[in-house]
């Protein structure tokens, strides 16, 4: 995945990459099936979700690689209010 190579040469630890079912603003492709003779619209179709954290100063680096690498989606930026690593029991960047 060309986003991850991307992200790892600015130091960004780790992602989270999720498969998911779901439908936008326009209708999935059309499936043909029964030797062409029917044509199906599935009412969701499959997307991927990646979760990525970065401190705020890696934030506007982060979007631009993605926006570079992607070719369709949209990228959702919220604040983590607080980050605790269970085993080391480092916080906030540290945790990261």
């Amino acid at each position: 995945m060309a986003i991850s190579e991307a992200l790892k040469k600015i130091n960004v630890g780790g992602l989270t990459v999720s498969k998911k079912r779901g439908r936008g603003k326009n209708p999935g492709p059309e499936i043909h099936a029964s030797k062409g003779t029917e044509i199906f619209v599935p009412q969701f179709s499959d997307k991927y979700v990646l979760e990525v954290i970065v401190t705020e100063d890696m934030e506007e680096d982060a979007i631009r690689i993605i926006k570079e690498n992607a070719t369709i989606g949209k990228i959702f930026v919220h604040p983590v209010l607080r980050a605790v690593d269970i085993k080391s029991g480092g916080e906030a960047e540290k945790a990261i």
